[in-house]
C-alpha cells in the first residue's frame, strides 16, 4: 500500500486548504483513514478518522474547523480545513490501517500566517 498526499501550502490565518490523500493498493474500502499532524518540536497527534463505515472523530483542537471524507471509487481521502490558525501549521500526513497493518504517507506541509 502507498499513500500520496498533496495539497499543503502558505495560507493566511482564516483561510481555508484541502489536503488530498491517494492510496495505491489494498482493499481501500476497508481500511480505517486518518490524517495526523506534527508540528515542530512536538509529537504527531491524531487530527480526524473516518472508518470503513463513515464514522468519523476528530481532535478537540480541529472540530468544527476540519472535516475528514473518503471516496472510496477513487482511492482517495480528504481534509478540508477552514477556519486555519497560526497552531496549525505542521506537517501533515495520511494514513491507513488495513486489518493489522499501518501505512504513513511522505506528509504536506500546511503553514498558516498570522
Amino acid at each position: 500500500v502507498q499513500l500520496q498526499a498533496s495539497g499543503g501550502g502558505l495560507v493566511q490565518a482564516g483561510g481555508s486548504l484541502r489536503l488530498s490523500c491517494a492510496a495505491s493498493g489494498g482493499r481501500f474500502s476497508s481500511a480505517v483513514l486518518a490524517w495526523y499532524r506534527q508540528a515542530p518540536g512536538k509529537v504527531r497527534e491524531s487530527v480526524a478518522l473516518i472508518g470503513s463505515g463513515g464514522g468519523l472523530s476528530y481532535a478537540d483542537s480541529v472540530k468544527g474547523r476540519f472535516t475528514i471524507s473518503r471516496d472510496n471509487a477513487k482511492n482517495m481521502v480528504y481534509l478540508q480545513t477552514n477556519s486555519l490558525k497560526p497552531e496549525d501549521t505542521a506537517v501533515y500526513y495520511c494514513n491507513a490501517v488495513y486489518g493489522s497493518a499501518m501505512y504513513w504517507g511522505q506528509g504536506t506541509q500546511v503553514t498558516v500566517s498570522s
